[in-house]
């Protein structure tokens, strides 16, 4: 099962110098029965896509508890065995926790197929999400434009030998 971890830079960092994520247990994203249901399509891909978009927006509230992390939303996809990861049955299609997974123990980052980083043309746009990021969730119509300004970018794609020239 392929699960997405959210981080942040630095995260990624600590994760690659453990050789894993971790420690458990491991909030990540991926494709749930409620995610399906939400998102209503029979497209891998799309709904891999929904769970990838998940993933960003809870590396972004990462970023707005975290000022000194590098503005830059990252999330590392992993593959996990069937029933490692593990939705909450209780939070049904509570929108708020769509795609939710738990992962019990932490994952070798050997276990990592990619990992998508924002570009550096993107930080200004998060690093303004990330300060609107508590008005919007109190109902503030131009932070949540600003939050949703952040995922007018997509996450760019790295290759795991990758991580040491995004950490670096």
């Amino acid at each position: 099962m392929r699960v997405y971890v959210p981080l942040t830079l630095s995260g990624l960092a600590e994760a690659h110098k453990n050789g894993e994520l971790g420690p458990g247990p491991l909030t990540a994203y991926a494709v749930t029965p409620a995610l399906r249901e939400w998102y209503v399509s029979d497209d891998i891909e799309e709904l891999e896509y929904a769970a990838l978009n998940r993933a960003a927006q809870a590396s972004l509230r990462m970023l707005a508890g975290n000022p000194q992390a590098a503005r830059r939303r990252t999330v590392v996809a992993v593959d996990v065995a069937d029933g490692a990861a593990v939705a909450d049955p209780d939070a049904g299609l509570d929108q708020s926790a769509l795609g939710e997974v738990r992962v019990a123990g932490p994952v070798p980052l050997s276990k990592a197929a990619a990992v998508h980083v924002d570009a550096e043309d993107a930080e200004a746009d998060v690093a303004a999400a990330a300060a609107a990021l508590g008005a919007a969730d109190l109902g503030d119509d131009d932070a949540q434009f600003t939050v949703d300004g952040a995922e007018d970018h997509d996450l760019m794609w790295f290759a795991v030998q990758e991580i040491p020239a995004l950490i670096g």
